[in-house]
């Protein structure tokens, strides 16, 4: 996709998928604009220090929160692609400050729906989660429902030209928050926690979400939900390949946690159709896209699901060390 004659706008840009994708949209791909958006001014700064606009004269700093449509407006104006990264992640803090959740999550999803249509953007892929697929905690369960309103966004775009698709994905190795860090850290005191020795994630470097998401800005049609196909592991042979020096010490499952994670579930195996590298979810609706509906691909048979425990592709110690030490 010729993105010289773009301006593109990443809530969230300060973020580990924001500073990586707009690393590549520096570095490849040569935008007209890049507007960073995001609320801490600290990030900004520190982010500003590695790209500073005297280096890349097309880059913007914008400090501002998805809650406040206002200025989402005002950062909107005259942009074409929104990447929507910006998030409330961390499941503990979303159990303990729900609304908190909800308002960045729900209502600032549906701000820059309203925004982006209001304002003539004419592609917004959003970011999701696997924890969105049949969830089981509040931070999934807001994800879910971003998820859904960013699809029926297609609905009401009335005579403008946005569409809406989502990127759904799993675990992004060592980004912040990630368990590989943790276990890094853990290594020094010898015994590294497993939660169940059952459990298993999917797994994705962060350059890889960055690829797959500028595939899914071409190839979208509007309405989408995309999804990989990436590797499973077992948390409990990540824990040894990591440490194998190490003992590891069964703590059991935390609240809000699943053992394994699903990406496509059963019930929208129906709509779900399969490429070589990856799923689209398709909406159950009929949406009001500008564009012709995605052509190809294989319909997925009822019953199927995409989980990191049935998964046919597995990581090896050898391929988990690569990933990580790159």
């Amino acid at each position: 996709m010729n993105l010289s004659d773009k301006t593109i706008l990443v809530t969230g840009g300060t973020g580990s998928f924001g500073k990586t994708f707009i690393r590549e949209l520096l570095e490849n791909r040569s935008p007209k604009k890049i507007i960073v958006f995001s609320r801490d001014e600290l990030k900004q700064f520190e982010m500003s220090q590695r790209f500073p606009v005297e280096r890349y004269p097309n880059l913007r700093y914008f400090i501002g929160d998805v809650r406040d449509r206002d200025r989402l407006h005002r950062a909107l104006d005259g942009v074409d692609i929104v990447v929507h990264a910006a998030a409330l992640k961390q499941v503990p803090a979303a159990e303990y400050n729900p609304l908190e959740a909800i308002k960045t999550n729900i209502l600032g999803a549906a701000n820059i729906i309203d925004s982006s249509i209001d304002c003539g953007v004419e592609r917004v892929v959003a970011l999701s989660t696997d924890k969105a697929a049949n969830p089981i905690n509040l931070y999934g369960a807001t994800k879910l429902c971003s998820d859904k309103l960013f699809i029926a966004g297609n609905n009401y775009v009335g005579k403008n030209c946005t569409r809406f698709s989502v990127v759904r994905y799993g675990n992004v190795v060592g980004s912040r928050g990630s368990v590989i860090p943790f276990f890094q850290e853990m290594k020094k005191t010898g015994v590294l926690p497993i939660t169940d020795v059952r459990m298993t994630r999917f797994w994705i470097k962060l350059e890889q979400g960055v690829q797959f998401v500028l595939d899914s800005l071409e190839r979208m049609r509007g309405g989408e939900i995309f999804v990989p196909k990436i590797p499973s592991m077992r948390i409990v042979d990540l824990a040894r390949a990591i440490a194998p020096e190490c003992r590891t010490k069964i703590v059991g499952i935390r609240p809000g946690e699943k053992l394994h994670e699903v990406m496509v579930p059963v019930d929208d195996a129906r709509n779900t159709l399969e490429y070589d590298d990856y799923f689209a979810i398709l909406p159950p609706f009929a949406v009001a896209s500008k564009d012709e509906p995605m052509k190809g691909g294989k319909r997925c048979a009822d019953g199927f699901s995409y989980g990191s425990d049935t998964n046919t592709w597995w990581l090896t110690t050898e391929e988990m060390l690569e990933l990580t030490s790159a």
